[in-house]
């Protein structure tokens, strides 16, 4: 199993990783699955029309950051998380459905870099859907993990394919 660390779970640490023997990721990562290769990526920097996220994003990634939020008691660092989260949410309500969503480019830029694999997963969208596209005569697909508000999914891979896997609650 792997992990990503997404907007709101970046400060977890190796002590979980240990605990849980899951096996921790960077941001954008290449695998290979039986000859087939699949990137994997949280998905909020293909957001790039979303510039109030990013710079946000940007920020809380820096260690000074960090090690400045860890610093404060669990009481304050509930508090900003309750604060932080609230403006998300007032912050979405006046934004168009496009700047929250990738950006076109954006996508095709990262299957660009990655030389074209045939698979891209991603969540943060949580806009559960497969997207199929021709970039430069190379077949790709982008697929996003929906969010876990009433029906849990992940991604399985067999066979050279890929599909979604629901859990019922």
């Amino acid at each position: 199993m792997y992990f990503i660390c997404g907007n709101r779970d970046f400060l977890v640490g190796e002590g979980f990783f240990k605990a849980t023997n899951i096996k921790p990721l960077p941001d954008i990562s290449l695998l290979q699955k039986n000859n087939q290769k699949i990137l994997v990526m949280h998905g909020d920097t293909l957001c790039t029309d979303d510039t109030e996220y990013q710079k946000f994003r940007k920020l809380t990634r820096t260690a000074d950051w960090k090690e400045n939020f860890l610093s404060k008691s669990l009481d304050e660092r509930m508090q900003i998380c309750n604060e932080l989260r609230h403006k998300s949410e007032e912050a979405k309500k006046n934004k168009a459905e496009y700047i929250m969503d990738v950006n076109p480019d954006a996508v095709q830029n990262i299957f660009s870099e990655y030389d074209f694999p045939p698979f891209l997963i991603h969540g943060h969208t949580h806009r559960l859907k497969n997207h199929e596209y021709i970039f430069d005569k190379h077949e790709c697909q982008r697929w996003v993990l929906g969010d876990w508000h009433g029906e849990g999914n992940y991604i399985s891979f067999k066979d050279g394919q890929l599909k979604y896997n629901f859990l019922s609650s």
